[in-house]
């Protein structure tokens, strides 16, 4: 089986962050415009904001798109172990017990 190689594994983890979050951003742009009707805001109560609805849908989506983004590369940097290759030259005393 020598086939061509596969994504590396930062694409990897690159298409892991993006798909997961898009997924998390439609999710959460149907709850919040289940509540919120998007005709009506205003920007910190004063001034209505001068968008379409659908542009309104658009950089909600895309801001939800960022943020979960963030938390889920967050995540993956934190929970990310080192290669396998890398292996530690001296073990702690009493190894294995």
């Amino acid at each position: 089986m020598n086939g061509p190689p596969g994504p590396s594994r930062i694409a990897r983890f690159a298409m892991a962050v993006a798909w997961s979050s898009f997924l998390s951003a439609g999710v959460l742009e149907a709850l919040v415009f289940a509540v919120v009707d998007p005709g009506e805001l205003r920007w910190f109560g004063a001034a209505p904001v001068e968008l379409s609805v659908q542009a309104v849908y658009t950089v909600s989506f895309l801001i939800f798109w960022a943020v979960a983004a963030l938390g889920s590369s967050f995540a993956l940097l934190l929970v990310s172990l080192p290669d396998d290759n890398r292996r530690p030259d001296r073990h702690a005393p009493g190894w294995p017990r």
